[in-house]
């Protein structure tokens, strides 16, 4: 798995982002994106590219996954998995197949 994290505080509240690429292979079916949106250690959003649209868990994301599913966000977000993961997996797998045999 590759994870890459954002983190924001104001006034003591923290909020983050979680970008997640899960793989089995390096072949573009065996990868999921998912990107999770937390405020103070609760999820409150996710999208995963395996459901292909944003899912919310709390009041406040129920009502962003609302607004995302209908507009730029939920497009831009289907794109993630071959842009940002398919990219990443390729790399990581290739320097990890080439640093194995090293001792």
């Amino acid at each position: 798995s590759l994870f890459f994290i954002t983190v924001c505080t104001a006034d003591g509240f923290r909020y983050y982002m979680v970008a997640d690429c899960e793989f089995n292979s390096s072949k573009l079916n065996d990868i999921e994106f998912t990107l999770s949106f937390y405020y103070n250690k609760l999820e409150f959003i996710r999208f995963s590219s395996s459901v292909g649209k944003f899912v919310g868990y709390t009041e406040v994301g129920i009502k962003n996954a609302e607004r995302w599913n209908n507009g730029q966000e939920v497009i831009a977000r289907r794109a993630e998995k071959e842009r940002y993961c398919f990219h990443n997996v390729g790399v990581f797998t290739e320097s990890a197949l080439t640093k194995s045999g090293e001792c």
